[in-house]
């Protein structure tokens, strides 16, 4: 089975412990948010522009809006269901939403106190340094800062090179992809003058 299908059954395995109005680290969406941005994502074609197009997104915020009125055990079982066959995500499920799980599975994991980092596979660590070293590249916009990548291991990667300055951004792939996504409730060490750290914390990050 894929990370994608793994992390999408665990994340509605999550959802189904924490409720529907459970935070998460996706601004002030709850659980119910979630789960209808998620669904809207998957099998709205006529609203899926606008979570890319911002002049678009005033329609794709309605839509998701009226989805959330739907039963909660329903959005689950659609989320869990997967993307049906006539929906664009369904023959690349596998890569396209392998971060897309991931990552929100772990917004709801850690929109409340108390949270530990999840002990991932060799081979699922792996495949995520490949994401985030991919994210890493399109991420940390408006910032003249160098960010370098670095796991247990001592592999390290240059994803971003833009002048003498420079953060490295040292730990797990899982946590150096939640970070390059947006996030801040992560596990990592960060070397780098205090003032570089902050401004590379406030950059503009994810896709």
């Amino acid at each position: 089975m894929s990370l994608a299908r793994r992390e999408r059954h665990a994340l509605v395995r999550t959802m189904s412990e924490v409720g529907p109005e459970a935070p998460t680290l996706c601004g002030d969406w709850t659980t119910r948010d979630l789960a209808a941005h998620l669904l809207v994502r998957e099998r709205r074609i006529d609203a899926m522009p606008g979570i890319m197009i911002s002049a678009l997104a005033g329609h794709t915020e309605k839509v998701r809006r009226a989805v959330t009125d739907k039963q909660w055990a329903h959005l689950l079982a659609d989320i869990d269901s997967g993307p049906p066959k006539w929906s664009p995500l369904y023959l690349v499920d596998s890569v396209a939403n392998a971060t897309e799980m991931f990552v929100h599975h772990e917004d709801v994991r850690r929109g409340a106190s108390g949270w530990e980092p999840r002990r991932l596979s060799a081979e699922d660590q792996d495949l995520l340094w490949k994401y985030a070293r991919t994210i890493g590249r399109t991420s940390y916009g408006g910032s003249d800062i160098t960010v370098h990548f670095e796991r247990p291991g001592g592999d390290r990667v240059t994803v971003r090179a833009r002048g003498p300055r420079a953060v490295v951004l040292r730990g797990e792939p899982s946590e150096l992809l939640l970070h390059a996504f947006g996030r801040d409730e992560v596990r990592l060490e960060q070397d780098g003058s205090e003032a570089d750290i902050a401004e590379l914390a406030s950059s503009r990050r994810g896709l």
